[in-house]
């Protein structure tokens, strides 16, 4: 198997928009949350399109799968972080939404890539 071009994942190209809309609204985190909650959340979602990346630029099909592995865990665990987000009445729900739509989205691609490497 020889490296994918990142750029032409579809899937890393959302994770990237969504790292991006994590760290616009968890600005409105209080300053107390700096090293904690709005720390945790950005080094989490960050953590999607990397293992993405990185598995993507492995020599093979099961590297990859593993990396994309990582990548999905991080997606729930990114989940949980917002709905705390909400839960904690640090981010209105009607600003995280479209955060957790994207989300899912980004699930059920991971889930489809990871299946078909597995053919």
């Amino acid at each position: 198997m020889k490296s994918h071009r990142i750029e032409d994942l579809k899937v890393w190209s959302k994770s990237m928009a969504l790292v991006k809309e994590v760290y616009l609204i968890t600005v409105e985190l209080p300053n107390e949350e700096r090293f904690g909650l709005l720390s945790q959340i950005r080094r989490c979602a960050v953590s999607i399109p990397s293992n993405i990346a990185e598995g993507a630029g492995r020599n093979n099909k099961n590297e990859f799968y593993q990396f994309l592995g990582i990548a999905f865990g991080s997606t729930y665990e990114l989940q949980t972080q917002l709905q705390l987000l909400i839960d904690l009445n640090f981010i209105s729900e009607p600003k995280i939404i479209p955060l957790k739509e994207l989300l899912t989205e980004i699930q059920k691609m991971i889930y489809s890539l990871k299946t078909s490497l597995k053919l």
